[in-house]
């Protein structure tokens, strides 16, 4: 396979800028709380600082190695997530923070396995459906295995307890199903299953009912379950058409809860206003754009699926957290990718990126691989095996 020594400078530039800006903001929405709680202004900083440069790092150390060779890894590494998984359950293990055992520590450094997990998800699933698309439609060989693999990492996300991140890893493999040309009556019914099936969930747990609550009427309760979209809500209210200034925020002065992580759109908009709000929107769409663009560049049916997954995983991150700081969906623990502070989710999502920018050396000079060989979209395949992946236009 013929590789190209340039990758999509774009993509580098718009995860280069989105990391910046969470820097910026990270410092600016923490300031407060890390100099009354840590007696340093910059503490939260300095740890996202280094989570950044380790992030670029792993980028650009993933970027320089062929895609093609984590196809090889892909059971390996799903084994291995699904064993962190499962021993970030062992009590005495995991860090409890919270009532929730979501965080593994090694060598004084923790982070969240369920991170790890949805990239070696996406790979496996990608190696899946592209070896198997002989039988893609069938129920019994092509959907259930891999629907196996995706109920038993949500069932151990859930456990933790995580519900959002595990309807996440259903949400991707709905998508990756679909875009392998799965059955669509499958499809929709597995949809509905999923969406039932969470909602069930939800009413399963007290804090998950009092949240579904605070989203139907936050001002029902608004000093408890609502204070949180509440005070989101005047947060984007206050900085108005362009802001009261980086720095100036209001709520960060122990007002809006989880200023710095789940919330910290609210304090961009505060902060920047509705135009600083929509720059940052605009730089999530142009880095989807270009995994859009890549995967449909992809010279093979695993490039197409594993670009495509991974920027189905940063699509739906964008629309939960968003849709949650707006009201427009109920509180989750979903973070804003590489804005957020956080540095599991920055690391493998970076590493993600990564591999989007490998694919991408490939993709950029797919005009010169062997006419006899699938190209993406052009549905036409010689080998009878992967016939059966017309991508959807």
């Amino acid at each position: 396979m013929t590789r190209s020594h340039h990758f999509d400078h774009i993509l580098l530039f718009v995860v280069v800028a989105l990391m910046g800006i969470g820097l910026v903001m990270v410092y600016s929405a923490s300031s407060v709380a890390s100099l009354a709680t840590m007696a340093d202004g910059l503490y939260y900083f300095k740890r996202q600082l280094v989570w950044v440069i380790t992030g670029l790092l792993a980028m650009l150390g993933f970027s320089l190695v062929p895609y093609q060779k984590l196809e090889k890894l892909a059971v390996p590494l799903l084994g291995f997530s699904v064993f962190l998984l499962i021993l970030v359950l062992i009590p005495g293990v995991a860090r409890d923070i919270g009532g929730a055992r979501r965080w593994l520590r090694f060598g004084g450094i923790g982070f969240q396995p369920s991170e790890f997990a949805k990239i070696c998800f996406v790979i496996y699933i990608a190696h899946s459906i592209s070896m198997h698309q002989d039988r893609i439609k069938n129920f019994w060989h092509g959907l259930l295995p891999d629907l196996a693999i995706a109920a038993v990492l949500f069932a151990l996300i859930y456990k933790e307890p995580n519900l959002s991140t595990a309807a996440l890893i259903l949400g991707t493999y709905l998508i990756l199903y679909f875009l392998g040309n799965g059955s669509l009556a499958y499809l929709s019914a597995l949809g509905a299953i999923g969406i039932s099936g969470i909602f069930l969930l939800i009413f399963q747990a007290g804090y998950r009912i009092r949240r579904l609550m605070a989203f139907l009427d936050p001002w029902e309760n608004a000093q408890t379950s609502g204070y949180h979209i509440i005070q989101s809500l005047v947060a984007i209210g206050s900085g108005g058409f362009l802001g009261l200034g980086l720095g100036q925020s209001r709520q960060k002065f122990f007002i809006l809860p989880e200023r710095h992580t789940d919330f910290i759109f609210a304090i961009i908009c505060e902060e920047l206003g509705m135009i600083g709000g929509i720059v940052v929107l605009a730089i999530f769409f142009a880095l989807i754009w270009r995994g859009v663009y890549i995967a449909t560049r992809a010279p093979d049916n695993f490039g197409f699926l594993l670009a495509s997954g991974i920027t189905a995983i940063i699509g739906l991150q964008v629309v939960v957290n968003i849709g949650v700081v707006l009201s427009l969906m109920p509180t989750t623990g979903i973070t804003l990718p590489f804005i957020s502070y956080g540095g599991s989710s920055l690391l493998f999502l970076a590493i993600g990126m990564g591999i989007l920018l490998n694919i991408s050396r490939y993709g950029s000079v797919r005009h010169t691989l062997d006419e006899s060989r699938a190209t993406p979209f052009s549905g036409q395949f010689n080998d009878p095996l992967a016939s059966g992946l017309t991508r959807r236009r």
